[in-house]
């Protein structure tokens, strides 16, 4: 499964988008080869696992031009590059503890010319910025990673949902989320793609406005 993909469930991508979708693919590839950011047995799979993967938060919300958002715990670059690519209009802050990975995020957005992205290697804790949203690929458990990027929020919003986290998720979670069911949107990713990969998987929406 190719780039095929993406251009199936998102049909007004333009020509430079499509282009750089179907980079993705060989450039992953190739960095595997030198730095192991992506399981081998993912990387035949990268455009469903990740890439599409990381665009369900689009189904969830169209960021507003001028948007800020945070991906904490990026790893190679997901969900944020493939957010990135689909919104180059966002400024995106990718951010992971280890630094091969960041590396290799830095040289693909080189390579991609996406000018709306900044990598670092850091902790969260330390980023002193403010962000509209804060995204991530289930780095802990929902309660921490509330806690840790709660303080990252800005205000006002801009968008249609109010500032806050797009967490992407699987599994049963129901016990970590209960604390903050009044503030809290769940939207199972089956109902924005049908490839059975997606089954469990969810966006989970945290509106921080109130924290």
């Amino acid at each position: 499964m190719g780039v095929e993909i993406i251009e199936k469930y998102f049909r007004e991508l333009t020509a430079g988008q499509k282009e750089q979708f179907a980079q993705l693919g060989p450039l992953y590839r190739e960095w595997n080869e030198k730095i192991n950011v992506i399981s081998r047995k993912d990387i035949d799979d990268l455009y469903v696992h990740h890439v599409l993967h990381s665009l369900a938060i689009a189904k969830v919300i169209r960021f507003a031009p001028a948007s800020r958002v945070m991906d904490v715990g990026t790893g190679g670059g997901f969900p944020g590059i493939p957010l990135a690519i689909l919104f180059p209009g966002t400024q995106f802050y990718l951010v992971d503890s280890i630094g091969k990975k960041i590396k290799v995020v830095e040289e693909v957005v080189k390579a991609l010319g996406l000018k709306n992205v900044k990598a670092a290697q850091t902790r969260v804790e330390p980023v002193k910025e403010k962000f509209d949203f804060v995204v991530s690929r289930a780095v802990t458990a929902f309660p921490a990673f509330v806690d840790l990027v709660k303080n990252k929020i800005a205000r006002p919003c801009r968008n249609d949902l109010p500032n806050g986290i797009l967490y992407l998720k699987g599994g049963d979670f129901e016990e970590e989320i209960r604390p903050f069911v009044s503030d809290l949107k769940v939207f199972p990713i089956p109902a924005f793609f049908e490839e059975p990969f997606f089954e469990t998987k969810k966006v989970i929406y945290l509106n921080l406005t109130k924290f």
